[in-house]
């Protein structure tokens, strides 16, 4: 179903150089030379009737713009006004997209990031923004997602990939949850009140206020992320958790041994719990051995690895991709990335991942690939949105 879109660009409803400074942005359509996985003329029909007729929903993304120039990023994140890619985005098959905002990026006050006042602006900024325009709804429970399919919109999840701005507040959950957040993550690679990072050496896991933290979570019906959580701690949260727990975005260690991914225990613990595992592409992340320059099918690899070990019903695909240059934002953020420094030289360092370069792209070539490798009708619902709704069912209250 082609999606309603009239055209309009984030902050339509004001004077650009007025209200607001505008910046020159990245292309949200042809950034770089578009790859799509090649299907036959049956292949290509298969494509259309499951976009078509099922929930294809990504569930790990950040479908904002940024700058054509990085050297501006930094002004443009202070201005704490993102840009939706609504060009991309209407011309994709998602049908439900989990946006998770400023994410490391939020520095609107502060060069450290993550505080209460960063993060409330960029929520209530950007949901300003949508409710200017009718491409995506708010997506804050399941029936939304439904209700977008049929409209030709796109459910709008927000989600925030830490929890450090609560600081030692435990209420502001429900703040949070109040203003739509429907997902949080314990951590973002440095540690906090709740846990620990992927970035610590030392990995105290699950704090006492984490614990009260994960009971709050259940009992609002927030989702729970741990990606960037240090191995303990993501275990200790998905055993004290009453809810299956998601790892929304994240990558097998045992094909590739950097920290930011994981080990093949936290993988059977999630999915022991009921929990869904999210295969992400930001790059040079989910790399192998045997292709350690990042594409899709070294992505694949990951999702077949991981399938192996505990199963496709607990499986899923949160690409964490963006409009702009993703390679070029990790160098600027490097230091507050999870990424094994020595280990990360092995790999072959390339200007975006082939396939994979935005959530449109990324969505599109994931389906294809499951196609063109034979997985079934039912395989492919399932990993494209049937899992992750099973477990919101189990974590939201709807």
């Amino acid at each position: 179903m082609a999606k309603k879109y009239d055209g309009y660009q984030s902050y339509d409803y004001l004077e650009k150089n007025l209200d607001y400074r505008p910046f020159k942005l990245a292309s949200d359509t042809d950034r770089v030379e578009a790859y799509q996985v090649k299907l036959t003329v049956e292949q290509k029909k298969r494509y259309h009737e499951l976009v078509e007729n099922n929930l294809i929903i990504a569930l790990h993304e950040h479908p904002t713009v940024m700058p054509d120039d990085l050297n501006q990023l930094m002004e443009y994140e202070k201005q704490g006004r993102e840009v939706t890619g609504f060009t991309g985005l209407a011309n994709s098959c998602i049908d439900v997209i989990f946006d998770n905002m400023m994410d490391g990026t939020c520095v609107i006050h502060s060069k450290s990031g993550w505080k209460w006042e960063d993060v409330i602006h960029d929520i209530g900024m950007r949901t300003c923004d949508i409710d200017h325009q009718n491409l995506l709804i708010k997506g804050e429970k399941i029936v939304d997602f439904y209700k977008a399919k049929e409209n030709g919109q796109i459910a709008w999840v927000k989600a925030v990939e830490s929890a450090t701005m609560i600081e030692n507040e435990v209420e502001r959950i429900e703040i949070l949850y109040g203003l739509g957040v429907r997902m949080m993550g314990i951590t973002y690679s440095e540690s906090n009140n709740l846990g620990s990072g992927l970035k610590e050496k030392v990995d105290g896991g699950l704090t006492i206020f984490g614990g009260q933290a994960v009971e709050r979570m259940n009992k609002v019906g927030m989702a729970i992320d741990v990606s960037h959580a240090g191995d303990q701690t993501a275990l200790d949260v998905i055993n004290y958790s009453k809810k299956p727990v998601f790892i929304t975005h994240i990558g097998a260690r045992s094909l590739w041994n950097i920290k930011r991914l994981k080990p093949d225990n936290v993988f059977k613990a999630c999915a022991a719990n009921g929990g869904v595992i999210g295969i992400e592409a930001a790059p040079h992340t989910t790399i192998t051995k045997d292709n350690p320059a990042h594409n899709l099918d070294s992505f694949m690899e990951h999702f077949e690895y991981i399938k192996e070990l505990v199963g496709i019903d607990h499986l899923a695909f949160g690409a964490d991709t963006l409009f702009g240059d993703h390679v070029g934002l990790h160098d600027l953020f490097s230091a507050n990335m999870s990424i094994d420094q020595q280990t990360a030289t092995m790999h072959k360092r390339i200007p975006y991942v082939k396939g994979l370069e935005n959530p449109v792209e990324a969505t599109d070539n994931i389906i294809r690939w499951l196609i063109k490798n034979n997985y079934s009708n039912q395989e492919i619902i399932k990993v494209m949105g049937k899992n992750i709704v099973r477990v919101l069912k189990e974590c939201w209250h709807d």
